[in-house]
């Protein structure tokens, strides 16, 4: 019935198109088909080289990086297996052995 995407505000289902822009009837958010594939585009979370992360990756922390709160170190080329994704400033959920479970931000490691 309808092959337009939900409402990115609300998610309503009735969107329609005016013109060039997407318009949701409940909320009144105006937005381009560009700006939704931009979105979706951004939800991807890339390692530092630009890699695409999936849960269950392994990883290799590319510095060292201090513990928060902890005298602890996670030394440059530690490998983390069975990443878990999530939302967030530190997008990466993980054990690391020695040290436990672990918050990582993307930026500070790369794809195995």
């Amino acid at each position: 019935m309808n092959e337009y995407p939900n409402c990115p505000n609300c998610g309503s289902a009735y969107t329609y198109e005016d013109g060039n822009v997407l318009v949701c009837p409940e909320c009144a958010h105006e937005w381009t088909a560009a700006d939704t594939a931009a979105a979706e585009e951004a939800n991807v979370i890339r390692d530092a080289n630009g890699n695409v992360l999936n849960d269950g990756d392994t990883i290799t922390v590319i510095k060292d990086l201090k513990v928060k709160g902890t005298s602890l170190v996670v030394k440059q080329g530690t490998r983390v297996k069975g990443i878990r994704l999530v939302d967030g400033d530190h997008d990466i959920d993980c054990k690391i052995d020695g040290l436990g479970a672990m918050k990582l931000k993307s930026e500070f490691v790369k794809k195995i």
